[in-house]
């Protein structure tokens, strides 16, 4: 495991804005970063970024993250790993401590996997440079088919020796699992103890994930034999889903952002070429046609999407498949056919980038055109070709999520097909409501199977919430179970999440001091003691599990706080006075009486401490909510993201020109308001109970359910006055 200070480091230079950065293209606006979510198909930028608080959050599925999360849930790693990736990231050198067997097993599997994928990619590329067979046979095709040594360095091609046990024998002797080599498909087990390698004979090229690790490989064969497979690929595994992976949008999503385009071709080659002619924005669906996942992805990215195809009859074949997948996704498909004979790997081969770019210019469309285009030349002048080349086009026309942009190719349908608008749009709309029709079909099918058993709510029989008692006692809650569905949520009283949510952002600020009349000193509460305080005075506790957790992990950091406050104060303080120091140097006494200098330099004075001020607050407010966002536990951590994400700020007018009191000036009487409306709903659910079992109850009982509704109701007025409602007690 990676010690503490080394995670400390980590979280603290870790930027998430930089972060997210590198998965998402980001847009400033207002005061946070504002992007397309990467765990949805996300069609308008709902993604936040702070850079303040250091978090994400989507609020439109709901997902949010610190920095270190963020990598856990896109790239499905461990706390560690995605620590690691982060000090990585950062050329931050991690110390660990020795793992537990139960941590070893835990982490060895995918960890393994990528390490074996890493070492076998500098097994491939050694043999292709430093062996005789690979020089005279790989690379001699790489260079054949013009790749230069930097394409080749770039996406780190390699080759695989003739003699089928070659990597096997190399990997077990580095000492690597046999199993490992299996699983990940890199050899096959021959059944006699031993086994044989995938790719023997064939030029190599890994296929990264967007986050630069080696999933998987594949390997073109360079034998005439058409009773060998041309290519050969990695098997699905728990490191690799050709459903979601994208040959070179590792190497490509800088430029896609950065020009806001990408082009989509078939293979490796074509990936390849198109890089080393300048088109950097090129990535490879594999020879797959497109998933969810891999729009979704390039959505990312961009909105916009070129896809190559040759340009003979099974080109335009290709063209026709899976696009309104593509259109539905809400991105901006375009269709570039290219001259017979020839596909993206040749054509850049024979031209300049200029020639290139001249091509895509003059011969890209959009797609709405395309296929009216290449429909009505399949149709002449038959009638019923036509017709059905109308319901063709509208049905793509339908699945595009915008009104507008479903208009506009409306009306350049018209035109091209010499038919009215409004058919046109009746058609669509049609199409529109039987997609509708047969989502909600689709849903009820997938309801039966997805929809878990009712359940309770796992109370683990720990301690029983309680009111306040006005006498000085407590009333045990009978606890109340929710019923709910997979996958299972807990319900949450909403002023329970209220107070919460307010020791998750300002647990560690200066709320309260309170004279000791034994050591006759002041001594400062900061708001989790406060609310500590009150609730061990009521006998209370959060009752919401994870609220419990959040909340006893707190308390357990105090003593570190104050440390760590002490400490950030003195370097505050030493860099305000050396700053200062610097400031009053630097004025000139020309111009200066002893007393406008000493006034000057007690403005520089001034405007330093009220710096320092703000920074130990900032550092105060910050504190819990950091170590929270990014604690190993999922839980704890997602659940302390939520709590603290806001989708709404103050524009930059209103902070600069209007005095808004924050949140945080508002404490003093936020914190106590929370605590009371929380113990004011626990009451209101007691009182709704005890009625509730007068209705069977003895007639003992129910004398001692009026005695225990009495005090009830004394309890609510009680509250009531400290919160602000009006209640009226049954007589």
């Amino acid at each position: 495991m990676i010690d503490k200070a080394t995670v400390s480091l980590i979280l603290d230079t870790a930027d998430i804005v930089d972060v997210v950065s590198d998965f998402v293209t980001l847009k400033k606006k207002g005061a946070n970063y504002w992007g397309l979510c990467p765990f949805h198909n996300d069609r308008t930028p709902s993604f936040a970024v702070s850079k303040t608080k250091g978090i994400c959050k989507c609020f439109s599925c709901g997902e949010s993250a610190s920095a270190v999360g963020f990598i856990m849930k896109l790239e499905q790693m461990s706390y560690t790993d995605a620590l690691k990736y982060l000090a990585n990231k950062y050329h931050i050198e991690v110390k660990e401590r020795e793992l537990t067997d139960k941590e070893k097993e835990h982490e060895k599997h995918r960890d393994s996997m990528l390490m074996l994928n890493e070492w076998t990619c500098k097994y491939f590329e050694e043999t292709l440079h430093d062996t005789t067979e690979g020089q005279e046979v790989g690379l001699s095709y790489f260079n054949e088919r013009g790749f230069s040594t930097q394409t080749i360095k770039k996406f780190r091609l390699g080759y695989a020796l003739e003699d089928r046990s070659a990597l096997y024998k190399a990997a077990t002797k580095a000492g690597f699992n046999r199993e490992l080599l299996f699983e990940t498909g890199l050899c096959i087990d021959n059944n006699r103890g031993g086994g044989y390698d995938r790719y023997a004979g064939r030029v190599i090229f890994p296929i990264f994930n967007v986050a630069g690790k080696i999933v998987a490989f594949g390997g073109r064969t360079l034998k005439k034999d058409k009773s060998v497979a041309k290519y050969v690929n990695s098997p699905e595994s728990i490191i690799y889903s050709k459903r979601r992976e994208l040959y070179g949008l590792s190497q490509a999503k800088r430029e896609i952002a950065k020009k806001d385009m990408c082009y989509i071709v078939e293979g490796y080659a074509d990936v390849i070429s198109m890089h080393q002619s300048g088109f950097e924005n090129v990535i490879a669906s594999s020879g797959t046609a497109l998933t969810d996942e891999h729009i979704h992805k390039i959505h990312r990215f961009t909105e916009n999407v070129t896809e190559m195809f040759d340009g003979d009859e099974a080109g335009i074949k290709a063209a026709m498949k899976g696009i309104d997948k593509i259109l539905s996704q809400g991105l901006n498909m375009k269709v570039l056919l290219l001259p017979d004979d020839d596909d993206p790997d040749s054509y850049s081969r024979k031209h300049s980038a200029s020639e290139i770019q001249r091509y895509i210019d003059e011969n890209e469309e959009d797609f709405i055109s395309f296929k009216t285009r290449i429909m009505l030349k399949d149709c002449g002048r038959d009638p019923i070709k036509r017709s059905q080349a109308i319901d063709e086009v509208t049905k793509s026309i339908a699945v595009i999520p915008s009104e507008i942009t479903r208009n506009i190719y409306a009306k350049e349908c018209s035109n091209m097909f010499g038919i009215s608008e409004d058919v046109i749009l009746r058609a669509v709309k049609k199409h529109i409501e039987n997609n509708k029709e047969e989502d909600y079909k689709k849903r009820g099918r997938e309801k039966p199977r997805t929809q878990g058993p009712v359940q309770g709510n796992g109370n683990d029989g720990g301690d029983a919430p309680t009111t306040p008692n006005v006498n000085g006692g407590s009333v045990p809650v009978t606890p109340v179970t929710p019923v709910y569905t997979n996958p299972p949520k807990v319900e949450v009283n909403p002023f329970e999440r209220d107070l919460m949510k307010l020791l998750v952002k300002y647990g560690m600020c200066a709320f309260t001091t309170v004279y000791d009349n034994e050591t006759q000193q002041s001594q400062e509460y900061n708001v989790l003691e406060y609310i500590s305080g009150e609730l061990f005075c009521d006998n209370m506790s959060f009752t919401t599990p994870v609220y419990k957790m959040i909340f006893d992990i707190s308390m357990d950091m105090l003593d570190n706080f104050y440390n760590d406050l002490s400490v950030h104060i003195n370097k505050v303080a030493a860099e305000g006075n050396a700053r200062a120091t610097q400031l009053i140097a630097a004025i000139n006494p020309v111009g200066h009486g002893p007393d406008s200098l000493k006034q000057e330099e007690d403005r520089i004075y001034n405007a330093i401490e009220s710096e320092n001020a703000k920074k130990v607050l900032e550092y105060r407010t910050l504190y819990l909510e950091k170590l929270l966002c990014s604690h190993p536990d999922d839980e704890v951590r997602d659940t302390a993201t939520d709590l603290v994400s806001e989708k709404y700020t103050l524009s930059r007018i209103h902070t600069e020109h209007a005095t808004i009191p924050s949140e945080y000036d508002k404490l003093k009487t936020l914190v106590p308001g929370a605590i009371y409306n929380w113990k004011l709903s626990i009451v209101n659910e007691r009182i709704k109970n005890s009625q509730a079992a007068m209705a069977n109850a003895s007639p003992d009982l129910q004398k001692a359910l009026m005695t225990e509704l009495k005090n009830l109701y004394l309890m609510r007025s009680q509250l009531a006055k400290l919160t602000g409602e009006r209640v009226v007690n049954a007589k």
